[in-house]
């Protein structure tokens, strides 16, 4: 038995309107790096106030290539999933190791609003909580920013850095092109490693295959953003590093199953109470670093309320005018 459309009682419903498309090009167009600063700011003081909502993210594993990430969120009005990969081999075939996309809809209804590429506001939010958790975890003083790991994310977290009035700064890479590429744009410096860890805030987003951060790199008053290591087996400092230092994270669960802190959590070197999340230290709920001369680290594995506090910036540009996108019909 076949039973029509209008069998289903759909013969009445509305057709869904044109969905804009915002391309990676669009979305960098739309919202400087201050801006994201701001909205991601925001967005943290939302969900540590308990406004805003995520469940956790999900992993759907691809090995031995790499892996899909569903990550839900909701608040602002708003409702988004997205639907990101981490191929780490990718570059080698010309592709991008992060790619997918973002679905906006509106939470009072349900009703799809936007199709958002996911590289620019993965590359947008990532650097905003560098620039983020730098402001409210490093010393009052520090000025000068090291990166390590020159590619699409380290580059925004330097620019959201630079936005924030860090700097002059030193740009490391295993590849010396990137590194001068990302410091000449920035009137920064080309250095090795060892030059970018001697910065007041220095900031990680290598592939997270190895350490490149040690125990012996600590000295008083450093603050590390580790923002690589997004999954299980990562990591971008060795233990002893991390359990030496005071610890803050974007979301205790994701960082302690699959961040910089899961291996010193595994071997019993950290526990719950020795981290605090950056929502509670902008919201006053939890204390910063405790004196000028600590070791602070913050460990982000990428959570979904930063990617929708950038959608609602989008979004908004896009209802003043500010940026175009194409649209499609569903």
């Amino acid at each position: 038995m076949v039973l029509s459309v209008a069998a289903h009682g759909l013969g009445s419903v509305p057709a869904v309107p044109q969905l804009p498309v915002f391309s990676q090009e669009q979305v960098l167009a739309a919202i400087s790096p201050g801006e994201a600063i701001d909205r991601v700011r925001e967005g943290f003081v939302e969900y540590a106030s308990g406004q805003w909502q995520m469940p956790p993210k999900v992993y759907l594993d691809a090995a031995p290539s790499g892996d899909f990430r569903a990550m839900p969120a909701k608040g602002g009005g708003l409702a988004i999933l997205k639907w990101v990969t981490s191929f780490p081999g990718n570059p080698r075939a010309g592709l991008p190791v992060v790619m997918g996309l973002i679905c906006v809809s509106s939470a009072e209804d349900g009703q799809p609003l936007a199709l958002v590429d996911v590289r620019s506001v993965t590359a947008l939010r990532t650097g905003a909580v560098a620039a983020i958790a730098a402001q409210e975890l490093g010393r009052e003083d520090a000025r000068s920013a090291g990166i390590v790991g020159c590619g699409l994310h380290g580059a925004w977290a330097a620019r959201c850095l630079a936005a924030a009035e860090y700097g002059p700064g030193v740009c490391f890479d295993p590849d010396p092109e990137a590194a001068g590429r990302l410091a000449g744009e920035l009137g920064w410096e080309a250095g090795t490693r060892e030059d970018a860890l001697a910065c007041d805030v220095v900031t990680c987003v290598t592939p997270g295959n190895e350490p490149v951060v040690f125990e012996s790199d600590l000295r008083p008053g450093l603050h590390l953003n580790m923002l690589g290591a997004d999954g299980p087996g990562k990591a971008e400092a060795e233990v002893g590093a991390v359990a030496a230092a005071e610890l803050f994270c974007d979301e205790w669960e994701q960082a302690s199953h699959g961040g910089e802190l899961t291996g010193a959590v595994e071997a019993g070197l950290v526990s719950r109470a020795d981290v605090r999340d950056l929502g509670g230290v902008l919201t006053g709920s939890a204390p910063g670093r405790s004196s000028p001369e600590a070791v602070t680290l913050f460990d982000s594995t990428g959570l979904a309320i930063q990617d929708l506090a950038i959608c609602l910036a989008l979004l908004g540009a896009h209802r003043a005018g500010r940026v175009d996108a194409r649209s499609v019909s569903l």
